[in-house]
């Protein structure tokens, strides 16, 4: 089903108001209008999500929101929000997995215009004494980027290194509550992995650590901070951070492990302390809440959330070894056929999403499974982004399901060629 509803958009508005407030009496000048995106195609965006539920996802959505004069929103839902049979609804509240690195990184940059971190020293210095050894020199911005060197210590608490897996769930993340010392402390246990800022490598313990600097600086809970510097003044209703306990209060979305042994049912995974993620990864949303804080997050100074320059140096990103993927500080650039998106994705068992949102703001698009433990599934997911953004591909395009790429950096032609399809990206465990 498609509902499409008109509405202002808060943020936009509120960010031409204070374009306009400078401009003085008899001028006339007009605050600059984002150009309109394409249509989304929504038979395109109905075949990614009807992929992700033949792989096996019970149920998936998209939320696509154009932010303008008017507002314009596209949801698609399919399949079921639970086992018991209940159809798919996008405004359930569900866990975002690693699109919580974005909030995190909010809390960091505000307090680096308020200069209690200085993103280009130690982060040793903005730590607990003894967090880290005396000899770790990464910065915070290496850290941020995911350039620092730093373990990640998930590979520990899974059954493989890149997998999750049921048995691995039931044994050490279900109902195990860790603290984040203890997460850093296993990471540490092996050392740096490579000269600080030499290269790009994932990992969730750079975030843990990020939110362990935001409480030293601070003297306060994490989940105070979050409430207070960004779920309240938004009025994000259906976002939380309650780690470690394991229920998502209010309607939500139920998650589901796929088994190990694909024989068996799907694990229902919805109820889980999310400790040993924390802030890298324990933020439960919703896709209305998750279009409003990009939304605000993109607006630099006008949203309220970060400053001009800090929306610079977290959307300044550096290539990673995944062609069209880049990062900065928390956000992840996706090249597409009609441009780039900011934003992040994450998986957290049960629970798959991609958020993102183009430069201007002017349209944000929010996927979701419940499922995971699947590539087949995130793959189908990915594939909605492109024909969200940017619309239906020329008769004379190659196929979505294209596996050649163009050369780094081509355009599409004139006719609409290129490669349209989205790689998966490093985070798709978690």
């Amino acid at each position: 089903m498609v509902k499409i509803r008109l509405a202002r958009s808060g943020a936009v508005a509120a960010a031409a108001a204070l374009l306009l407030a400078g401009v003085g009496a008899g001028t006339a000048v007009a605050a600059p209008v984002p150009a309109a995106p394409p249509v989304p195609d929504t038979a395109g965006v109905r075949a990614a999500l009807r992929n992700t539920l033949n792989a096996g996802a019970p149920g998936a959505f998209a939320v696509i929101r154009d932010h303008g004069n008017g507002e314009l929103t596209w949801s698609l839902t399919m399949g079921k929000a639970d086992l018991d049979g209940s159809p798919m609804k996008a405004d359930r509240q569900f866990r975002v997995g690693s699109n919580s690195k974005m909030f995190a990184s909010v809390l960091v940059m505000r307090l680096a215009e308020q200069g209690r971190i200085d993103l280009d020293r130690p982060l040793r210095e903005y730590l607990p004494q003894g967090t880290l050894p005396e000899g770790w020199t990464m910065t915070g911005r290496q850290v941020m980027q995911h350039r620092a060197g730093i373990y990640d210590h998930t590979n520990d608490l899974l059954e493989q290194a890149g997998e999750e897996t049921t048995s691995a769930f039931e044994a050490r993340i279900r109902n195990t509550v860790y603290t984040p010392q203890d997460l850093v402390a296993r990471s540490v246990e092996h050392g740096v992995q490579y000269t600080p800022g030499t290269k790009y490598a994932y990992s969730n313990t750079d975030y843990v650590l990020m939110g362990l600097a935001v409480e030293h600086l601070t003297g306060r809970a994490y989940g105070d901070l979050l409430r207070e510097e960004i779920i309240e003044p938004l009025k994000l209703r259906q976002t939380s951070f309650v780690v470690p306990e394991k229920a998502i209060a209010g309607p939500h979305i139920t998650g589901y492990l796929t088994n190990d042994d694909r024989t068996k049912p799907l694990l229902d995974s919805t109820e889980q302390t999310a400790s040993w993620l924390w802030s890298a990864g324990g933020v439960i949303s919703s896709a209305g809440d998750m279009d409003r804080f990009l939304t605000a997050l993109l607006a630099g100074s006008a949203g309220g959330l970060v400053s001009d320059d800090s929306l610079r140096q977290m959307t300044s990103v550096l290539p990673t070894p995944t062609a069209k993927i880049s990062y900065g500080l928390g956000v992840r650039q996706i090249a597409l056929t009609c441009g780039n998106v900011f934003g992040h994705g994450g998986i957290v068992q049960g629970f798959q999403t991609q958020s993102f949102v183009t430069p201007d703001g002017g349209r944000s698009v929010v996927v979701f499974a419940n499922a995971s433990n699947n590539g087949a599934v995130t793959t189908g997911l990915m594939g909605v982004l492109e024909p969200a953004f940017c619309g239906k591909q020329p008769a004379a395009a190659a196929p979505r399901s294209a596996l050649t790429s163009p050369a780094a950096g081509a355009p599409r032609d004139a006719a609409g060629a290129g490669d349209t399809t989205v790689p998966v990206v490093e985070d798709t465990r978690i």
